[in-house]
């Protein structure tokens, strides 16, 4: 009995252990892949299969990539393939962006391509814009024409994806820039504001003589304004500021030339009551000298009794005559 049961025993970790090496053989050598690939015509052999498992690349991933591009009519070796995964490359995408190409006659070789996806741009996205322009709408655009009138325009550039410049060259935000700098450009050199609003047009052939597209990843096919709005009278409310400006000085410069008077006033004031201080010391003098008698003093004192009278009477308003107020 004891002999029996550790038969059976054996016999079962026998087959766990056939299952497990099964199971590791299928997982290194993915037969259905290496069949599918035979069957497509994109062959590849077990031991390169085997390896791209050692070198923890999908084999799958890599495989159905290198049938789409045979199918495609496209030979891209399998190294290829493996070397640009390897190097943290989209391979699908690159292999999908090369059939598109291929179909649209543009010239992709699959160096380039490759370059273009680790430079960290969407190479398929790419090239659909080569084949169906993208249309970029500005913000929009506020510049003052020589009559001193704001103008706020929006344009439509349509742009498709230049191949050869995709990699290095500048993107859309660049496009955006330029295209708003040449509007702002064609607007201020405009003498009027009615000629900007009656030939649109311009805008957009001085903006394309101008080859804003250089240096971009992009190649501008046409630019179209959208909508011209009238906006302020810039020219008008920059005169008003100045004339405001101009005001403000005026009034600066009248209050200093105020004071000064005031303080003139008060300087010349100041010197009368050092006169009239004077005005004692000179009569004793002429008391002392005998150029004066007490009548002649007795005079003057009533000459200034009455004008200090008739200075009070008249800031009371009195008349002097009937000391009735007037």
């Amino acid at each position: 009995m004891n002999e029996l049961l550790a038969g059976l025993v054996g016999s079962v970790g026998l087959l766990v252990v056939v299952l497990a090496a099964l199971a590791l053989v299928l997982y290194l050598v993915p037969i259905p892949l290496w069949i599918a690939a035979w069957a497509s015509g994109a062959y590849v052999g077990l031991v390169t299969l085997i390896a791209m498992r050692l070198r923890r690349v999908p084999p799958s991933t890599v495989v159905n990539a290198r049938i789409s591009a045979v199918k495609a009519g496209l030979d891209i070796s399998i190294n290829d393939l493996e070397a640009h995964f390897l190097a943290g490359g989209n391979v699908v995408r690159v292999v999908n962006a090369m059939i598109s190409a291929d179909k649209a006659n543009i010239p992709l070789p699959f160096k380039r391509a490759a370059a273009i996806d680790l430079a960290g741009r969407n190479v398929l996205e790419a090239v659909q814009m080569s084949v169906l322009p993208k249309v970029i709408e500005t913000p929009r655009i506020a510049a003052v024409a020589k009559d001193g009138i704001q103008l706020m325009a929006v344009s439509r550039v349509t742009v498709r994806t230049n191949i050869d410049r995709l990699v290095g060259g500048a993107g859309e935000e660049t496009i955006i820039a330029r295209v708003g700098e040449g509007m702002v450009s064609t607007i201020g050199s405009a003498k009027s504001h009615k000629d900007v609003l009656e030939n649109p047009d311009h805008i957009s052939k001085h903006i394309l003589s101008k080859g804003l597209d250089a240096g971009t990843a992009y190649e501008i096919l046409s630019i179209d304004i959208a909508d011209v709005d009238v906006g302020e009278n810039i020219g008008a409310k920059l005169q008003i500021d100045q004339a405001n400006a101009d005001k403000q000085i005026a009034q600066a410069k009248a209050e200093e030339r105020r004071a000064m008077a005031v303080a003139l006033e008060q300087e010349m004031r100041a010197r009368v009551v050092e006169a009239e201080a004077e005005v004692p010391r000179a009569m004793a003098e002429a008391f002392r000298a005998g150029n004066l008698g007490i009548m002649d003093y007795y005079r003057m004192k009533n000459l200034q009794a009455d004008t200090v009278m008739r200075e009070e009477i008249a800031n009371t308003g009195d008349d002097p005559a009937t000391g009735q107020k007037n």
